[in-house]
């Protein structure tokens, strides 16, 4: 029971910094001056905790479509 809820709780960070990453990308988007900076950063930043969080799942195991399966059943 607890690796599964580890492997929720990952899965979960995964969706949630795949969100966070899209937010960023549309915020660069209408960003002017100093700003781009900002989210540029942010955009670096989360593709790398990205990155991380997926070679993670893979070491478990996993595949990147267990994560789309449960994503379904979190929601």
């Amino acid at each position: 029971m607890r690796k599964n809820k580890i492997d929720i709780e990952l899965v979960e960070c995964i969706l949630k910094t795949k969100t966070d990453l899209n937010v960023a990308n549309k915020n660069f988007e209408q960003a002017e001056g100093e700003l781009i900076d900002y989210y540029l950063y942010q955009i670096k930043a989360h593709k790398a905790k990205l990155d991380y969080l997926i070679k993670e799942v893979k070491q478990k195991g996993f595949s990147v479509d267990i994560i789309n399966e449960l994503k379904l059943r979190i929601s």
